[in-house]
């Protein structure tokens, strides 16, 4: 057995399929089908069970893939010797869609304009991302996590207030909800306690929902009221924030990475900027938030 094949095992582990992995290693599936079932052969057990919804690991294979991430971790950290610099290489990032897309993308093109060798990747998922599987290299949580193998930071806070159209009428008090479609999550597809933002507002539930704050956003926007994040306003010139002291949250941003990342001088210098870069941009647009608010009742 060689690294080429964990390489192989690895890339089809995370896809869970050979779809998916075919395009990170730049092969076939035909190719890679064939890659996987030498190395079955080899160990003489199966390390997937195979169906036409993908690759499931098999307790074996779930075994084989936690000790080989660890080696490639160390591996990755070895060849980082002699690296100075900038950073370089791959580094991808899990985070909810709501950080994904109005937080990340201008961060980590900050962070890429200083280090051209480097290449960001930015993983938006409506759940928790699995660092113990690979799927990146770092999270970025709304809550820390109580189990596994993690080291954890808490990055900055944050707030979220109710909004609704500019052009909507008044609303000022929670009576002036009542008939109103409220936005939010699916009920039963709320991945983290914190993401519960409703209660403060009562009522029988959402009458529009999704999974993808981009996509409740977007609903507020042309039809409703609910819970948006402050940093996001400025990207939806059309929505005020309303009865800002009446409802008002505060959550976390944590960054969360694999213990055995720890020693990675590449990783570390990557998560210094990054917390910094969240820092500051959530601050700005927070701020730039506020300022609106206070230009439109100077203007009434």
């Amino acid at each position: 057995m060689n690294w080429d094949d964990m390489r192989v095992f690895l890339a089809v582990a995370r896809a869970e399929g050979l779809t998916g992995a075919a395009p990170v290693l730049k092969m076939d599936p035909a190719t890679l089908g064939r890659r996987v079932a030498r190395l079955e052969r080899h160990l003489g057990a199966a390390l997937f069970v195979k169906s036409p919804q993908g690759y499931a690991l098999t307790d074996l294979g779930e075994r084989m893939r936690d000790r080989a991430a660890e080696a490639e971790a160390v591996l990755s950290q070895a060849m980082e010797v002699g690296q100075t610099a900038g950073l370089t290489g791959q580094i991808r990032i899990g985070a909810p869609d709501g950080v994904a897309n109005f937080l990340l993308p201008q961060v980590c093109a900050a962070i890429q304009a200083d280090n051209p060798d480097l290449e960001v990747q930015i993983l938006a998922l409506p759940r928790v991302v699995n660092l113990s599987r690979r799927e990146a290299d770092m999270a970025i949580t709304v809550s820390p996590p109580v189990a596994g193998r993690l080291t954890v930071q808490k990055i900055t806070d944050y707030q979220l207030h109710l909004a609704t159209r500019r052009d909507a009428s008044p609303v000022q008090s929670l009576d002036d909800l009542k008939g109103r479609p409220i936005v939010g999550y699916i009920p039963d597809m709320i991945f983290d306690k914190e993401l519960d933002y409703l209660g403060p507002l009562g009522g029988d539930g959402v009458q529009l929902a999704s999974n993808s704050v981009a996509v409740q956003m977007q609903m507020v926007r042309h039809a409703g009221v609910g819970i948006v994040h402050d940093f996001a306003l400025p990207a939806v010139p059309e929505l005020t924030r309303v009865l800002v002291d009446e409802v008002a949250l505060t959550r976390s941003f944590y960054l969360v990475r694999h213990a055995s990342d720890r020693q990675s001088a590449r990783l570390t210098g990557f998560a210094e900027v990054l917390c910094a870069g969240v820092r500051s941009e959530v601050a700005r647009l927070e701020h730039a938030a506020r300022l609106t608010d206070e230009r439109l009742v100077c203007d009434t």
